[in-house]
């Protein structure tokens, strides 16, 4: 998909530069501009969760602002939940983790994560970050 929309981005920055008109010229870079650049963040945040393995190992969760780094007593729950889109049965990666006295919930999808959100709690539980209980 990221592959698409910098191809998408490319190409558009090809016909802005080949546009005879100035009002074309400006919207078609406008356009490519703005393709490219969500394509460098899609590249920049994915897959945006990591597992550091080790002695103690954490979780890794990448946003727009940075990484951000939870230990296995900050994961207070790991579950996989459907949510229906498009009338589709969608399966996501919840986890409530503790982020310094705040309780957060982050919401993980096949997109965000780079792999099924099953094989990924597979991967935390075989870690020790998540239970299957």
């Amino acid at each position: 998909m990221l592959v698409a929309v910098t191809v998408g981005g490319v190409i558009l920055t090809g016909a802005a530069v080949l546009s005879n008109d100035g009002a074309s010229r400006l919207l078609i870079g406008l356009a490519a501009t703005g393709l490219l650049g969500l394509a460098l963040l899609g590249y920049r945040q994915r897959p945006r969760l990591t597992i550091m393995p080790g002695p103690e190992p954490r979780l890794v969760v990448r946003s727009l602002i940075g990484p951000a780094e939870y230990t296995r007593d900050q994961i207070t729950r790991v579950r996989i939940v459907g949510y229906r889109r498009l009338g589709r049965k969608n399966p996501m990666l919840e986890i409530d983790v503790d982020d310094n006295g705040t309780e957060r919930l982050l919401i993980f999808g096949r997109w965000d994560l780079g792999a099924g959100p099953e094989d990924v709690f597979d991967a935390l539980v075989e870690h020790g970050l998540a239970s299957l209980d």
